[in-house]
């Protein structure tokens, strides 16, 4: 693996453990220049654009438990970096897949999926640029979203 693909790889998995410690201002902060579309096909007018804009979607929609954290354990797994010739953008196709356990939910899988996201190098340093978040199956959602998917 690369430099390249390492700092990549690094987002990927830094979005994962900021959302499963609680830290959506962290989640944010991946944003600082870019965006999430929340659906493929969604309008531009429902992308989330910036770090402020993502860590109000996160707080506005995750269900927070008394540790301040959504119990949940994103994983995600089976990612394809490709760096760009220009090596100032890249893409990333990856899967992932989320556990939760509560006092009355044991340890399962609430949802699955994949993630096609854009990247850019800004002053030597990887930034989201986009991430498209596509939905395969859900299970029971109730103890981890603040509304219904």
């Amino acid at each position: 693996m690369t430099d390249d693909t390492q700092a990549i790889a690094n987002l990927l998995f830094g979005y994962a453990e900021r959302i499963d410690r609680g830290d959506f201002a962290g989640v944010g902060e991946l944003f600082t220049h870019g965006r999430i579309v929340p659906l493929p096909e969604a309008p531009e007018e429902t992308h989330l654009v910036g770090s402020d804009a993502v860590a109000n979607l996160y707080r506005s929609s995750v269900r927070l438990y008394e540790d301040g954290t959504p119990r949940t354990h994103h994983v995600t797994t089976n990612h394809l970096i490709e760096i760009a010739e220009d090596r100032v953008t890249a893409s990333a196709r990856s899967y992932y897949t989320v556990f939760q356990k509560t006092d009355d939910l044991e340890l399962t899988a609430i949802i699955t999926g994949r993630y096609e996201d854009t990247f850019q190098l800004i002053d030597k340093v990887w930034w989201f640029d986009q991430r498209i978040m596509i939905v395969g199956h859900t299970g029971d959602l109730s103890r981890h979203l603040l509304f219904d998917l």
